[in-house]
């Protein structure tokens, strides 16, 4: 039965109207978790010496005591990042499968997620230093084990906490928190966890807890999802009392203030649009890592470019992205109607570019770094506006994936909005002004580097019009191909 899964899981694969696309994701995809993968088994190779020979200390009490941050990381990486096992279950339901058969295939696809492999190359090579340097055998086994089991134990957590987003919230709010007492010196949580960690090696019978832990986290998911099987799941919605917006204000706008209207109610009465805007407010975090010095390596100005970028294209990134499949459940309907697409397209365009303007007006703390930082935010932003808010309208015509916003009401479904191949996408829109401030921050110095971006964003603004008439016709030209796309569900 699990071949016949796999064979239909590649025809949709192969039949699907982006398979072109899919499949140039997926070529990229696997260049980038190949590389990913190399660098973890170096880690895992190389941090035991480095521990040992440069800081002089043991490296196992050493590792154990940072292993809170490592799975801390892991977590925050797969809420945002992995998926739930996604097939189409509905027609499966209504065939001679047995229930079971159906939920332990799509959790097996989970249990080899590339995410969980990714530890493999971290812990096996890290595995195999342990025994060569004399850690007793024994010991360096069962720990070994432990760090598997804790890695699924993950994963099956991730499962069950997907729909719960105030769980997630919380938990990225006392990560943050946690963060920064340990960097002012106020708190530090791996003195409470390293002991724990360690008496997984130490104690012989201490890996039975992760171990017992993983198998139950499975049962605990099996059992989940045999609840929530059903033909009607997700059919039945919650009456609630009706309530009228009318956005009066935006009507002295034509066109482009009715789709406006419409985007607002989107984002908020939408669950997975309205996650764009919690992303965004994320992204206004990001620069933390760069700004503050805490990584050595980001500590650049062209890192920091690149942080600015990112600080203030969060909704740019997330929402942007997904035009136009965010209409995808009517825009059938919205092609027979005489629509002007340019007026379309442009309360997008209007509604990112205000987004933008609102993210670095609240990314103002970062003045705190220095005048410098915060002029790179404005120039990112300037940037953002005038260029990257049109390459991902400009994107948006190729990118044909259907999205249904009521999917989080359903057992197995698609329930992330932002994922690996929307971040591949992105890495263009990322990369061009980070090379625009080196080229110029290199031969002129840092106030060049930073007016090249800055009139790169300018000449967007200027040039507005012009690639406008540009994006209007490509997706007229894409117009037949998106339709036939938005009707597939696969």
């Amino acid at each position: 039965m699990f071949k016949k899964f796999l064979t239909l899981e590649w025809k949709a694969f192969t039949r699907s109207a982006s398979f072109a696309t899919n499949l140039a994701l997926k070529i990229v995809m696997g260049l980038v978790a190949l590389y990913f993968a190399l660098v973890f088994a170096a880690l895992g190779f190389a941090v035991y010496y480095l521990i040992k020979e440069e800081l002089q200390q043991d490296p196992v009490p050493t590792v154990n005591r940072y292993l809170i941050a490592y799975f801390g990381f892991d977590i925050m990486f797969r809420l945002m990042l992995q998926k739930l096992p996604v097939i189409n279950i509905r027609p499966l339901l209504t065939l001679p499968i047995p229930r079971p058969t159906i939920i332990r295939f799509a959790i097996g696809k989970t249990v080899l997620s590339f995410f969980n492999f990714l530890h493999w190359f971290f812990f096996v090579p890290f595995f195999i230093v342990m025994l060569v340097d004399g850690q007793p055998v024994l010991n360096s086994i069962l720990w070994f084990v432990s760090m598997i089991s804790l890695v699924y134990c993950i994963n099956f957590v991730n499962i069950l906490l997907n729909n719960k987003d105030n769980l997630f919230y919380g938990f990225m709010s006392v990560a943050i928190v946690l963060a920064g007492l340990s960097y002012y010196d106020i708190f530090d949580v791996t003195i409470y966890t390293q002991p724990i960690f360690q008496a997984l090696f130490d104690t012989v019978w201490a890996f039975a807890i992760p171990l017992v832990a993983v198998i139950a986290l499975y049962f605990a998911c099996f059992r989940y999802f045999i609840k929530h099987l059903r033909l009607d799941t997700g059919l039945s919605v919650k009456q609630e009392r009706a309530r009228t917006e009318n956005f009066d204000w935006l009507s002295r706008y034509g066109s482009t203030g009715t789709f406006l209207k419409n985007d607002i109610r989107l984002i908020k009465r939408n669950k997975r649009s309205r996650g764009t805007v919690v992303a965004s407010i994320m992204f206004l975090f990001y620069g933390l890592l760069f700004f503050t010095g805490i990584v050595e390596a980001y500590d650049s100005p062209g890192w920091h470019m690149f942080a600015a970028i990112f600080v203030t294209g969060g909704f740019l990134f997330t929402f942007g992205q997904f035009v136009p499949s965010w209409d995808s459940a009517y825009y059938n309907l919205m092609m027979t109607q005489n629509i002007p697409y340019k007026d379309y397209l442009s309360s997008k365009w209007w509604l990112m570019v205000v987004a933008t303007a609102v993210s670095t007006i609240l990314a103002a703390p970062y003045l705190y770094f220095g005048v410098d930082i915060y002029l790179m935010i404005i120039g990112g932003a300037i940037y953002n506006m005038g260029v990257n808010s049109h390459l991902v309208l400009l994107g948006g015509a190729y990118i044909k994936t259907p999205i249904d916003l009521n999917s989080g009401k359903k057992a197995f479904g698609d329930k992330k909005a932002f994922n690996v191949k929307t971040m591949l996408i992105s890495l263009p829109k990322l990369l061009i002004p980070v090379i625009l401030y080196w080229v110029g921050s290199y031969f002129f110095g840092n106030m060049v580097g930073f007016a090249a971006v800055t009139i790169a964003g300018i000449l967007g603004f200027a040039l507005r019009d012009k690639v406008f008439d540009i994006i209007v016709k490509l997706y007229k030209t894409e117009k037949y191909s998106t339709i036939q796309a938005y009707k597939q569900t696969n």
